[in-house]
């Protein structure tokens, strides 16, 4: 990626035909709760990409979208989708090996093509959300609408849990 990932990102973006912003933002900054606090955005709008494993012979992963307030349903949702006995997040390092990108910067864009995108209904619910930018130098503000554009996006009920509530 050059200039911190902008280009290769404004490439990905260019085709989808959905409105959006690119956010500079200092990549100490990048992980959600540091970046909604230094920035003024709401921890709500912010929709994390995180990389899920099933532990299986070779190993299955999908791109899961949520937001930030909400946990995935790892133990459950997730590890029925991916057909495996057992689900957890994807190691650092074999998500940067799997996607190119490090976490705090970890987005939808540019994913292998084979690796699906499992997104939970409430980011579609929300006016905006704040993606990552492949880096941890940049976000991506849009509609929920981005996410429809992408090939092999599926919206899923009960993706993550909201453990504010008993």
């Amino acid at each position: 990626m050059t200039d911190d990932g902008r280009a290769w990102l404004e490439d990905l973006l260019r085709g989808l035909g959905v409105a959006y912003e690119l956010f500079a933002c200092d990549p100490a900054l990048a992980d959600t709760a540091a970046f909604c606090a230094a920035y003024g955005f709401s921890p709500e709008d912010s929709a994390n990409t995180i990389v899920v494993i099933g532990k299986s012979d070779p190993p299955r992963f999908a791109a899961c979208v949520t937001l930030a307030p909400y946990r995935l349903d790892v133990n459950r949702t997730v590890r029925d989708r991916l057909g495996t006995r057992k689900a957890s997040f994807a190691p650092a390092d074999e998500t940067a090996r799997l996607t190119g990108m490090q976490m705090g910067g970890v987005t939808v864009f540019g994913l292998p093509a084979d690796l699906p995108i499992w997104v939970d209904a409430r980011v579609m619910a929300r006016d905006r959300i704040i993606l990552g930018g492949g880096s941890r130098s940049w976000k991506v503000i849009s509609t929920p609408d981005i996410l429809r554009a992408l090939p092999r996006t599926e919206i899923v009920e009960g993706l993550a849990t909201d453990p504010r509530t008993p």
